[in-house]
Order: C-alpha cells, then structure tokens, then sequence
C-alpha cells in the first residue's frame, strides 16, 4: 500500500502520549530538585522528651487518623451529592450506597470509624448523624439545612485533615533529623537489626 503522506489517526494519539509522559516526568524531576534544594530537617525542641519508639508510634496514630477522616470526607462528600441531587421522596442512604462503589464494605466500614479531637484541635460535628440524617425532600428548608450542615462537616473535615497532614510532616522531619545525627538509628527498623537485641 501507497502512503499518501499524511499522519495516521494513530500517530497522533502515540504523539500525544508521549507528550503527556514526557511533562510527567518533567514534573517528577522538577519536585525531586525542589526537594534536593530544600534544607535538611533540623532537630525540634518540642520532640526532647520523645523517643524514637515514641515519635514512630505517634506517626503511625497520626496516619491511621488521616486515613479515617480521608475515608469519612469522602464519604460526606458523596452525601453532599445525593442531597443536592435527590429526587423528591427518595432514600438518601440508599441512593447513596449506590454512588459508592463498595456499598456493603462501606457501610461496614461506617459502623466501626469513629473520629476523635486530638489535642487543641476542634471538635469534629457529629458525622454519623449528618451522613444518615433523611429528610422530606418535599420541605426545602429542611433539604437546605442538611446541605449546609454537610457542606460544614466537608469543610472542618478537610481543615482537620490539613492539621493531621501538617503534625504528620513535623514528626516525619524530627524523625528525619534524629536519622541524619545517628545513622546507626535507622537500623531499629530492620527486624535483625542488632540494636534492637
């Protein structure tokens, strides 16, 4: 067969992946300098009294924080979609296991999350009661106030969130630091490491 001399419909999409790919990897090379050119980590006095057991296993409650509250944003958020979408006299928490993915995991998941304050940080509202909460679709002032009272717990979720990610990052860089003074530290990790004998 004769080409004509014009582009295949498949040139271009391989063009146009290997565009995207090339600005990914820009991207990635570009966060890995910036990272390079940030200053170590540096001891924090607030950490003195804190062990290195200590620092770990506060990491490790900080994260698993993160993960609930990461898990119940997004389930208010999905709240908030039905309730602004909802036909009249529809069940919420039904149209809403059918939004997620996973609608017996999730509601399993549900049943067994709860999600504390942690030292001054603010109260969360109670979540449970907005994501369940129905209303009469019927009495709009009441559809208005679920929004805004899910709209409220989105928005302290994610400022909590904020908060975790931002402690999560200050132990990370104690952490950080301690390894850079003592090396040798790093091998407590390691389950033969012959420190931990």
């Amino acid at each position: 067969m004769t080409s004509t001399g014009g582009s295949e419909p498949g040139d271009s999409l391989a063009e146009d992946t290997a565009a995207r790919a090339a600005e990914a990897k820009a991207r990635r090379a570009a966060r890995k300098a910036a990272r390079a050119a940030e200053p170590p980590p540096v001891r924090d006095t607030a950490y003195d009294r804190l062990s290195l057991a200590d620092l770990r296993a506060a990491r490790t409650d900080l994260a698993q924080e993160e993960t609930r509250v990461s898990y119940w944003r997004r389930i208010i958020q999905a709240r908030l979609d039905v309730a602004r979408s909802q036909a009249p006299n529809q069940d919420p928490v039904a149209d809403l296991r059918r939004v997620l993915t996973d609608a017996q995991s999730s509601v399993h998941r549900l049943a067994h999350v709860d999600v504390f304050p942690i030292d001054d940080i603010p109260p969360l509202p109670d979540l449970s009661e907005v994501w369940a909460r129905q209303v009469d679709r019927s009495d709009p002032a009441a559809t208005e106030r679920l929004v805004l009272d899910l709209v409220t717990a989105e928005d302290k979720l994610s400022n909590f969130r904020r908060e975790l990610h931002r402690r999560i990052d200050l132990v990370t860089n104690e952490l950080i630091a301690r390894y850079r003074e003592q090396p040798l530290l790093a091998l407590q990790i390691l389950p033969d490491s012959p420190m931990r004998r």
